[in-house]
């Protein structure tokens, strides 16, 4: 959190820190009023902590399970919550809720992820459809996100043979920051999908999902691990780089594969120019066929 607001500050604005377990409903709502007490409002809420375990299901004890849920999903609807009780008195706010390809698609051995990315993903509809019923201004959105190259594969409880690693194609960060920023500002449009993968997963979920079933257990063992042991400080009950520990950074272990641009985000937030572009692109050509058989 320190270095992040270093960045904050170095980039002109201010920085308020505040250290929470977004598990516990109390402690968040303290935290929105910190802010509130602070700066007067809050304008827009980023909904983004998560925890795991690779595993397959039956290696994941219940308590693990839980704690994956309370962190990953119950963090999302305590901070929904809090944002809410202060945006809603003024009519006005934006709540991202930042998502994945697998709040649609499950994958092995991140059931209690999965399973928390879906839960999101019901929750924001069902909020959505609330707040238009109503004819409120606050607008909610959310962001699908592909794998990442960020240390959280190796802050996962890991109990695979292999070190945790995104399936390929890996997208830097800063692809996920620039789509989350926008979202924040063009709240709405329902959700954002970031990234070819995520696009590609997601129609073939749509049209096939029993294909994609046998197509991912057949690759998505091995495509989740690299060689060599876990051996990274897990977060699941505590963060890896405490008040006192080694701050990681926003960047994982594979920079040397990870890409730092998405064309599909570039068309996806440029999808009215894209539109018309395709638009008058086709009208010409049908213009000059008709040209072509006179």
């Amino acid at each position: 959190p320190a270095a992040a607001a270093d960045d904050v500050r170095r980039a002109g604005g201010e920085a308020h820190v505040i250290a929470v377990d977004v598990s516990d409903a109390e402690a968040v709502e303290d935290a929105a009023q910190q802010v509130v007490d602070a700066y007067g409002r809050i304008d827009v809420w980023v909904n983004n902590a998560f925890t795991g375990v690779f595993a397959p299901f039956t290696a994941v004890a219940p308590d693990e399970f839980r704690r994956v849920t309370e962190v990953t999903y119950l963090g999302y609807v305590f901070g929904t919550r809090a944002a809410l009780r202060h945006m809603l008195p003024r009519d006005r706010g934006t709540i991202v809720q930042v998502g994945s390809a697998l709040a649609y698609r499950g994958i092995p051995l991140q059931s209690a992820y999965c399973g928390a990315k879906h839960a999101i993903q019901g929750f924001n509809e069902s909020l959505r459809c609330e707040l238009l019923h109503a004819r409120s201004g606050v607008r909610t959105t959310m962001v699908q996100l592909p794998g990442l190259n960020t240390p959280q594969f190796d802050w996962v409880l890991n109990r695979m043979p292999g070190r945790a690693r995104p399936v390929a194609p890996v997208y830097q960060p800063e692809v996920a920051a620039r789509a989350i920023v926008h979202a924040s500002t063009h709240a709405r449009r329902r959700e954002y999908w970031v990234g070819g993968s995520t696009a590609a997963t997601l129609l073939a979920n749509a049209i096939a999902p029993g294909l994609l079933d046998r197509y991912l257990a057949r690759t998505n063992f091995d495509a989740q691990q690299d060689e060599g042991r876990p051996d990274g400080p897990a977060n699941l009950w505590t963060p890896a780089d405490g008040p006192h520990g080694q701050d990681f950074g926003a960047h994982g272990r594979f920079d040397d594969e990870a890409t730092d641009d998405s064309p599909q985000q570039w068309a996806s937030r440029n999808r009215g120019w894209m539109g018309a572009a395709l638009t008058v692109g086709a009208g010409a050509a049908l213009a000059a066929r008709k040209l072509v058989r006179r």
